[in-house]
């Protein structure tokens, strides 16, 4: 019972601690309204059977929400009106590719994120743990893949594998890992000196249950508040890559494949600059805001939990 009422205490302390940080709560508010909107995606912007130019340059009917669906051909941007609030681009709703964007980037983030933070773990556990021979081996894989450009290396895989939402996260996972895996060993080089470990090996406690039940409950938190940085790097990352026309193909839901073929109205037309405003400002206020609540979060998740400092 009063393990109880101390964990609740300390949970409604932590809490405190983040509701009184402004920008924690902005961080928080912001997760949430995304979170919101890509659950709610098809009621906010109801699919429409979506078509794409096949091979021979006929329109064809697609049965994927993600495909921007192509409501009337203009070769212009289209203003912001009541039906279309964010305006039009290539016949091409802005607010549906912003709103089902959303989906995307939360699709690339955590699966990359996730994976590649699990892969990591992986290694820096075994390399931390075990020491000698195994952990010299296992770091200088690490620092050989962290000594390519992680931009560039995700760029020339992408480019080998070819274009799609699943080439770009192949790519970024391939090359995302090594941070998880640094963190995590050097976590475990301070704790599996202590004496619950030491005593646990002692017993002849199995390695893996060691790892798993002493080492892993003491060291993870600051790798799991580095993945959620690390979102809104991974999501800049790939709307960078499809902005280069390496990654989601042209008219899917993906805010940097919406920058890609609104770049030609970027500066607006001849005499009247930024007059197309509304083709760059919505899916790059979609990706700042994005990356900015994550970043908040991870910020204040690292503020609350991290003893250091405490």
């Amino acid at each position: 019972m009063n393990e109880e009422k101390k964990q609740s205490s300390e949970f409604k302390r932590t809490m405190r601690k983040i509701f009184r940080n402004p920008s924690a709560v902005l961080g928080f508010v912001l997760l949430i309204f995304f979170i919101i909107i890509a659950i709610f995606a098809p009621l906010i912007a109801k699919p429409i059977n979506p078509m794409m130019l096949d091979d021979d340059g006929n329109y064809m009917k697609l049965d994927n929400p993600y495909i921007m669906p192509i409501i009337t051909w203009s070769s212009e941007p289209v203003p912001p009106s009541a039906e279309h609030p964010f305006g039009m681009i290539q016949g091409r709703d802005i607010f549906y590719g912003v709103v089902w964007g959303t989906r995307t980037a939360f699709f690339i983030g955590l699966t990359v994120t996730i994976i590649s933070t699990l892969f990591g773990i992986l290694i820096g556990s075994i390399s931390g743990y075990y020491g000698g021979w195994i952990d010299e081996i296992l770091m200088r894989i690490t620092d050989v893949f962290m000594s390519i450009p992680f931009l560039l290396a995700a760029m020339v895989l992408t480019t080998i594998l070819g274009n799609g939402i699943d080439k770009i996260m192949i790519a970024m996972t391939v090359f995302g890992w090594m941070g998880a895996a640094r963190l995590i060993r050097a976590n475990i080089l301070q704790v599996k000196e202590e004496q619950f470990i030491l005593a646990a090996r002692a017993l002849g406690v199995k390695d893996y249950f060691i790892i798993m039940k002493h080492v892993l409950p003491n060291t993870i938190f600051p790798v799991i508040i580095q993945a959620s940085m690390r979102m809104g790097s991974l999501v800049i990352t790939a709307a960078g890559l499809s902005f280069l026309g390496l990654g989601a193909p042209l008219g899917y839901a993906d805010w940097g494949s919406m920058l890609n073929f609104t770049r030609n109205w970027i500066l607006g037309s001849s005499g009247s600059t930024f007059s197309y405003w509304y083709a760059v400002f919505y899916p790059g206020m979609a990706m700042v805001l994005f990356v900015l609540a994550w970043n908040l979060v991870g910020d204040a998740l690292r503020d609350v939990f991290d003893p250091r400092l405490k």
